[in-house]
Parts: structure tokens; sequence; C-alpha cells
């Protein structure tokens, strides 16, 4: 996808065929994810009149930006980027982040809520993560302070089972273990350090949001261990949002249960455009 400030790379999915268009949504991933995250929901919300655009961030598998410079992966600089995708879909679109990429929506919206007819926190919380992934974070982060990204997916695999790998190639929406280390080494170690730091250190904007004239929709798995179910409740009763909870998923609902994700989120978006 081409914008004023820069190509990113893109899941394009359009309308199934002989179904009424209702609209576009952009889909943003979450750290250490990618597009490919939204695959198992491209296919149902197609056949419910959705284009889904699902985009890889500054520095994220395959979308260029630095390897060492983390000021371009600035919150607000990743909510220009946004900006700038919504531009250039040429019309107001639902917007969607997973994890990270609800705080980076969030912050896209804040700056101008104008390109958007929605916003979705898919899984995304009010404030920093939990203080166990906030620990988790850290480890990744001290480790990339002195190892290459092969050096550390060589660590983080030495580690795991079989099974293990098996369920994070599941959860990103990636067919096998050589999916996930070439994403792995797409990505760019200063968008993941910026990443970190950002998830761990994010203050609470709720009552910010809240003030804008936009539908929102705070959806989450019936666990999750990221920003735990009290969290979104709270937030969800905050934003006067629309709550759903997806059962027998965790923190990526996409990918744990994509039809029952797919059918929640585009009954919400039918909602905000009768709304709007």
């Amino acid at each position: 996808m081409g914008t004023a400030r820069g190509e990113f790379a893109v899941v394009d999915a359009p309308v199934a065929d002989g179904v009424e268009p209702r609209g576009t949504a952009l889909l943003l991933p979450g750290f250490t994810g990618s597009k490919e995250d939204f695959n198992p929901l491209h296919v149902p919300l197609a056949q419910r009149g959705y284009r889904t655009v699902a985009v890889d961030g500054r520095g994220q598998y395959e979308s260029d930006g630095p390897e060492t410079d983390e000021s371009p992966y600035a919150q607000r600089e990743l909510a220009l980027d946004v900006l700038a995708q919504a531009e250039a879909l040429g019309e107001p679109v639902h917007l969607l982040g997973h994890s990270f990429g609800g705080q980076v929506a969030r912050a896209a919206v804040l700056l101008d809520h104008a390109p958007f007819r929605s916003l979705t926190l898919m899984a995304s919380g009010p404030a920093q993560i939990s203080e166990p992934q906030q620990q988790r974070v850290k480890l990744l982060r001290d480790a990339l302070a002195v190892m290459t990204m092969g050096q550390v997916w060589d660590a983080m695999r030495a580690m795991e089972t079989p099974e293990e790998t098996e369920t994070a190639a599941l959860d990103g929406g990636l067919d096998d273990r050589d999916d996930l280390q070439r994403r792995w080494l797409g990505t760019k170690p200063a968008q993941l350090l910026a990443a970190g730091r950002q998830l761990c250190t994010e203050p609470d904007r709720v009552m910010e949001l809240a003030a804008l004239p936009l539908p929102f929709h705070v959806l989450s798995g019936a666990r999750d261990d990221t920003w735990p179910l009290p969290l979104l409740d709270d937030m969800a009763v905050r934003l006067d949002a629309r709550r759903t909870v997806i059962e027998n998923a965790e923190h990526s609902p996409n990918t744990d249960q994509p039809l029952a994700t797919a059918r929640a989120v585009a009954g919400f978006w039918d909602t905000a455009a009768q709304r709007g």
C-alpha cells in the first residue's frame, strides 16, 4: 500500500463475489505479530460484505523501517502512519487493533477520529500490560540488546516444545515454523524494542477516548493474561462500548475462534454503520 508516509505491506481481501459491500476495515497486528494474524478473519468478513486490509506496521515483517533507530517507532509516528493508511484507502474505515495494535489504533483516533467509522480494541487494554507480561517483555528487550534477531530466535526455539511451536504458528496465522522464522527475522529489532517499552509504560487514556463521537467495541477471549478481563470489562463500561467475550479463546481470538470473532466484529460494524 502506497501512502504519504511510505509503503506498507498489506493483505487486502475484497468483498466476496455477489455480496453487497458494507465497508472497509483496517486491521493492525500486535507485538511480534504481522498482517497474517488476521488471515482466518478475511473470508468470513468478506462474506459479510467487508473489505479487510491487514497491514504490517512500520518495521513489522514485510514493512520496512530502521534497524536500530527507535525514534521512527514512537507511538505518535506509528499513529500518523495509520492515519496515512486510512487516507490511502480513500474512505472512512472501521479500525481494529489487536493488543499492541490496539494502543496504536487508539493513538491514531485520538490524533484525528474523522477517518474512522468505529474502533475495535481486540485483546487490548486501558494502559500498560500486566506485571508478568512486563517481565517477559523485559527479558526479550534485554536479549535484543546483546544478541542478533537470529540468535534470539534460536534461544527461544531451544526453550520451546514442539507443541508450543505448533501453537505459536497457529496463533500467528502462519502455516509453519519456517513462516514464523521469516516473520521474526523480517521484523526490525528497533521496532520490537520501542513497542515493548510502550507496552510497559502506556498510560490510561480511556477518558480521552470516551470523549470522541465514535462507536467502540471491546473484544477479547474468555481468558487473557496480558490484560485481565476485569480491566477490559471496566474499560468497556467507561467507553460505553459494546463488549464481546469469545468463549474458548485467549489473547488471540482472531486465531483461536475466528468464526465467532468475525461474527462479533461484523455485527458491531453493521450496527456502527447504521448509527453513522
